[in-house]
């Protein structure tokens, strides 16, 4: 989808790319974290959807709402008391789990409310992250990962085999894995945990 490729905002964004052609027409889509809601005035401008973004911060909100689109301010640790089952087609949480209080938890409520759910996740199980730790004793540092360990937001660190592991867990059936990573593209398909940077996950409940 050149539009988002293109677009300032998502240049180092694959993910979004990746979540943008999972919308159709008509779609319902809530975008957990929805920051500004750049991502979601493109997707109703140029996939056509319904869309709703969720947010905690209130500068953020102002530019939700000055963009055009529809904002609930809440936090995504609480629940999700303005949405019935299935109420969404899609669900997004994009590069967001790893900063949440309780992953497991919010996992259960984005499948309740979301008929799909399409979850980006910084896999921190990539080949480069292994080695920096090996090499340099060191918390790995990656332009996915820019943080110094005092002051990243990322609480929960976890690997493409985790989220698997998790999913499984909690009885979530995983669709479709589309890891991302642009440098060894073949072994990224294969061993996704090694080489891919992140990955997008596909979810319904089961």
């Amino acid at each position: 989808m050149a539009e988002i490729h293109h677009h300032l905002e998502f240049k180092n964004r694959p993910d979004l790319e990746i979540i943008a052609e999972l919308v159709d027409p008509g779609h319902r889509v809530l975008d957990l974290g929805c920051g500004d809601g750049v991502f979601l005035k493109l997707l109703k401008s140029k996939r056509g959807a319904e869309v709703l973004g969720m947010e905690i911060d209130s500068d953020l909100i102002a530019e939700c709402i000055a963009n055009g689109v529809p904002v609930v301010q809440s936090n995504l640790d609480g629940e999700f008391d303005f949405a019935d089952d299935d109420s969404f087609d899609l669900v997004i949480l994009s590069q967001t789990i790893q900063q949440m209080r309780h992953p497991d938890q919010l996992l259960r409520k984005i499948v309740r409310v979301g008929k799909l759910a399409a979850v980006s996740f910084i896999n921190f199980g990539y080949f480069y992250c292994r080695m920096q730790l090996i090499f340099t004793g060191a918390m790995p540092r990656t332009r996915q990962i820019p943080y110094q360990w005092y002051n990243t937001p990322n609480i929960h660190l976890g690997t493409i085999k985790d989220f698997r592991r998790l999913c499984n867990h909690l009885g979530i059936n995983v669709i479709q894995e589309i890891p991302i990573g642009q440098s060894f593209p073949l072994l990224t398909k294969h061993w996704s945990n090694l080489f891919a940077v992140g990955c997008v996950f596909l979810l319904e409940k089961k």
